[in-house]
Formats: structure tokens, sequence, C-alpha cells
């Protein structure tokens, strides 16, 4: 479509119409730039910056936010930690050893193999940390609703969006007037030329992906202008 000129149908001119995916593109910037983090070293941050233009002209919705991911992470690194701490400090895999008493021989001293109940003649074991199972136990249960819930948000995005195809074909022949802020079509068939709202827009690009009914939820911002 480079260097081809388009007439708004809604103005009549053509000197500032653009491609819909080139004035999405446009919208999006990755910036970057120094700040502070919590211990207050400086680091390098990049980000990207998106336009209202460039978020209403979106051929497909925003994948749902995945940031409960850490929380999953860091419980699970909790599990972990606890686990092991538990198993070196708190000795849980190792068995009590066998009371000594002195060979009357001098060749060393000999096992006393136990004899029933009785008091318990082993070395001090140092505290009870059983407790520290029960945290391992429950970070980790924590850490697995986490990820299960992560894994059926980007199942369920991408079984919503497996048309996106379709609505990114359609997108691709949208033409955006700068001056009127309105959209419309060129060579689709059985799509007309009328200029369209950045909402209407919206609404046909989605459904033809097989998504339209998030178009009423995330609605596009119809008195933007670039």
């Amino acid at each position: 479509m480079s260097g081809v000129r388009r007439t708004c149908p809604g103005c009549e001119r053509d000197d500032r119409v653009q491609a819909v995916p080139a004035v999405y593109l446009a919208g999006r910037d990755s910036v970057t730039g120094r700040e502070r983090d919590r211990d207050g070293d400086m680091r390098t941050v990049t980000r990207t910056v998106t336009t209202g233009l460039s978020d209403a002209l979106a051929p497909v919705p925003e994948p749902p936010s995945y940031t409960i991911g850490c929380l999953g992470v860091l419980a699970a690194a909790v599990s972990v930690g606890t686990f092991l701490g538990g198993s070196l400090a708190g000795h849980w895999f190792r068995d009590d050893p066998a009371p000594v008493e002195p060979d009357p021989s001098g060749w060393g001293p000999v096992p006393v193999p136990a004899a029933g109940p009785g008091p318990d003649l082993g070395p001090d074991l140092g505290p009870d940390l059983a407790f520290l199972g029960w945290i391992s136990a429950l970070a980790l249960l924590a850490a697995v609703l986490v990820f299960t819930l992560v894994w059926r948000r980007r199942t369920a995005f991408a079984r919503l969006t497996r048309g996106r195809h379709r609505a990114e074909e359609l997108w691709s022949h949208g033409w955006y007037c700068h001056r009127c802020g309105t959209v419309h079509f060129e060579g689709v068939p059985g799509e007309d030329r009328a200029p369209l709202s950045l909402q209407r827009f919206r609404e046909r690009v989605w459904e033809h992906g097989g998504y339209g009914d998030l178009a009423a939820v995330r609605r596009a911002v119809d008195s933007v202008r670039s």
C-alpha cells in the first residue's frame, strides 16, 4: 500500500489519510530511561509507551495481566527455601543414632541396641523445626494455584483470539483520516467506504475475529485526535 493515496470519504481529501497499520505502529515506542530501584541503585529500564490512538486501532485485545505470576515464583522460592532449611537444620531425613557405651576392652565404643521404650539417650537435635514443613507445603500449594491461574488465563485468551488472523486481514485494509478522526475500508468485498468512528471500527474488526463482544467492554476512545 506504499505510495497509494486514499481519499477520506468524509472530507474528500487525501493529505492526512494514513494506513491503519502504520498509525498503529507509529504510536508504540520503546522508551529507555534510568531510575532507582528499591535499594537505591540506578538501573536501566525499557518501557513501551502507547498512544491512545494506537490503542484504539488495535486489531486484538490486550492480553490479561500475568503479574500475579511473580507471586507464584516467590511462593515457589519460599517453599524450596523452607524445605531445604528444615532438611538441613531439622535433620528430617536423618535416623536417630543408637546409644553407645564404652568398651571395657579398650577397642572403642560398642553400639547398644534399643531395649524397648525408654528415655531418649541420643544427642540433642536442636529445636523442633517441623513448622517449616508446613510453611513449605502451604507455599508450594500457593505456587501451584498461581501458576494454574496464569496458565488458564493464557489458554482462555489464546482460545478467544484464535481468529485474530481474520481480524488482522480486515484491519490491514483500514485507512485513518487524521483530520476527521474516522476510519474507512478500501478494497474489501462487502464493506463500504463509509467513515467509521474508532469504536465502530473496533467492533467491525473484532467481530471479524470472533471476539466482538469484547468491544463493548473495552471501548475505543472516539475523541482521540493526533
